[in-house]
């Protein structure tokens, strides 16, 4: 009997389920109720709800809750330091049964060979990876990235089984002026979904960008801005992350007008808030305590990105629906107490039950190639009494571009740590180039030492910020004998580091021991004056030229809005 046949089979009672979930109250994404049914399951599908009995096992739910599992309906795994094994044991017990990234992360350091990485690591685990084939490596031509993906890179993308759209499209300005490569890449991806990432962006010039076919945004801040993309036909991702929080200016945009188009995502989050807080559920719980209804926070991060990614068989518990369920106690509290995934019980009480999968072999473990330079080549020349300084936004990735009054020696500018205004650098790192981009910043509070990264989207050169530019130096050369990774530095001394050489950006360590390391950084960097609750976090972001106002590459500083070099 072939599997359709035995799926049809126990769904009519005449051969019994694989798994009976008795008593369970269903929380029904399709039609917002709470049916009291048993859930019969066959093949890792629901075969039916109702008064079923047969199975060969049972499984009583004594009147606990079954939803479908969690679809994060954007997020980059690869902000949260862990390679894709432990990623996984750190969402999936916490409801995540499907993902949908770009992995634009990785590919702008190794390419189609680091996308195919993630993606073997994922087919081996109890979670659904959903590919956007990355629309923008390199995200903009201000900067100098390890790979470089093109119109003919995203067609034969976009015909891999794991595939669904294309990811982010982060050159906005690219769209809207028309260059060729960028809309062929639109173009190969007509009648599958393609990702937004607008800032800021509304009237002709949004229209022209959702012309040319974008259908959703998750880069809204402001309630205003959400809405006029939304009359304008565009998804609205609702955002959560560890450095982007618009949950609670966003939320009363949810109406029984707006809800079917919008949704909520993560973006990036950290090792650290995975553990203590958890994933796409814990937006769900947020949303909760903010007032919207359960029901409704459930669909929103079930069948509502199930139905705008067409993830069909995903985002309800219905007969032929994948069985990828969860189960929880309480509507409101939202703790997911069983993981389900095809209908093999992954993970209970926030523990998963299956191992960490990863490849044999070193791949993607030395991509560090950095001209050799002095520590003079971190010094900022003076050019006047005042120079443009990227303002750090608390709580949000946008900056905002300043001009201040800087401190000068010797023809140089120097770090101002009374007024908060300190050294900021971009080494690159893929192509031995020499580029060393230098600025200033303002809004990390350090008192002395440096902070250095090689996570720092999107193309992942090295970033470092310091109050000495000898630190600064020695927090670069700690990441490059890392082969990638964060490190502290004060008095010349590494006072902690993080090894992340998969890629410079993935550690292959547990979950635990990498939340151990990021806590001793950010421990490190607050005995150094930090202000900032996730000082890495915000200087991962510092070289991200597609997010207002003013960046810093390894080409020098970015006007955003102006989309060049300020000099």
């Amino acid at each position: 009997m072939s599997g359709l046949n035995r799926l049809i089979a126990a769904a009519g009672g005449s051969e019994p389920a694989d798994l009976l979930l008795s008593n369970a109250r269903v929380v029904n994404t399709l039609n917002g109720e709470i049916e009291e049914a048993s859930v019969a399951v066959s093949g890792g599908r629901v075969a039916g709800l109702g008064d079923y009995q047969d199975a060969k096992k049972t499984i009583d739910l004594d009147g606990r809750y079954l939803a479908p599992g969690l679809i994060n309906g954007h997020t980059h795994l690869e902000s949260s330091t862990l390679d894709v094994g432990q990623y996984a044991r750190a969402v999936v017990p916490h409801g995540t049964s499907g993902i949908v990234t770009d992995l634009h992360e990785i590919a702008n350091v190794s390419g189609l060979e680091g996308i195919r990485y993630v993606l073997e690591c994922a087919r081996r685990l109890p979670f659904d990876l959903f590919l956007m084939a990355p629309s923008c490596v390199p995200a903009t031509h201000l900067e100098t990235s390890g790979s470089r993906l093109g119109p003919e890179d995203i067609r034969r993308m976009l015909r891999w089984r794991d595939c669904i759209g294309l990811g982010e499209v982060m050159n906005y300005p690219g769209v809207i002026s028309g260059d060729a490569d960028l809309l062929s890449k639109i173009a190969s991806a007509r009648g599958k979904a393609i990702d937004g990432h607008a800032p800021g962006l509304g009237g002709r010039e949004l229209n022209a960008y959702i012309a040319a076919g974008i259908g959703s945004d998750h880069e809204s801040v402001a309630p205003a801005e959400a809405a006029e993309k939304l009359r304008r036909g565009m998804h609205i991702m609702i955002r959560e992350g560890s450095s982007e929080k618009n949950l609670d200016a966003l939320l009363p945009l949810v109406t029984d007008q707006t809800w079917r188009r919008c949704l909520f995502v993560v973006d990036d989050r950290s090792a650290s808030d995975l553990l203590s807080d958890g994933d796409i559920d814990a937006v769900v719980r947020r949303a909760i305590k903010r007032g919207l209804d359960p029901i409704r926070a459930i669909q929103m991060a079930t069948i509502n990105p199930a139905e705008y990614f067409k993830l069909y068989g995903l985002g309800a518990v219905a007969p032929g629906y994948f069985a990828n369920l969860i189960v929880f106690e309480d509507l409101n509290d939202f703790k997911i107490d069983l993981v389900f995934y095809r209908g093999r019980l992954v993970a209970r009480e926030g523990k998963p039950l299956f191992p960490a999968y990863r490849p044999a072999g070193d791949r993607l473990s030395r991509t560090f190639n950095v001209k050799p330079f002095t520590v003079g080549a971190l010094r900022l020349r003076a050019a006047g009494e005042t120079r443009p300084v990227i303002g750090v936004v608390p709580g949000q990735i946008i900056t905002r571009r300043k001009r201040l009054k800087v401190s000068v020696r010797d023809g140089f500018v120097v770090p101002d740590t009374a007024r908060d205004i300190l050294n900021l650098a971009v080494v690159e790192r893929h192509k031995a180039t020499g580029n060393i981009g230098l600025g200033l910043v303002t809004g990390f509070g350090l008192k002395k030492g440096a902070l250095a990264s090689s996570t720092a989207h999107d193309s992942h050169n090295i970033v470092v910020v310091g109050a000495s530019d000898d630190d600064m130096y020695a927090a670069v050369k700690e990441v490059e004998k890392l082969q990638g990774g964060l490190a502290v530095v004060a008095d010349g001394k590494v006072r902690a580091s993080l090894a992340t050489p998969i890629a410079g950006l993935l550690s292959a360590e547990p979950l635990e021991k990498v939340v151990a390391g990021l806590e001793g950084l950010d421990k490190a960097a607050r005995e150094l004056g930090s202000t900032l609750p996730a000082p890495f976090a915000a200087l991962s972001f510092l070289a991200l030229p597609v997010i207002p106002e003013l960046r810093l590459t390894d080409l020098g500083l970015v006007d955003v809005n102006e989309f060049k070099l300020v000099e």
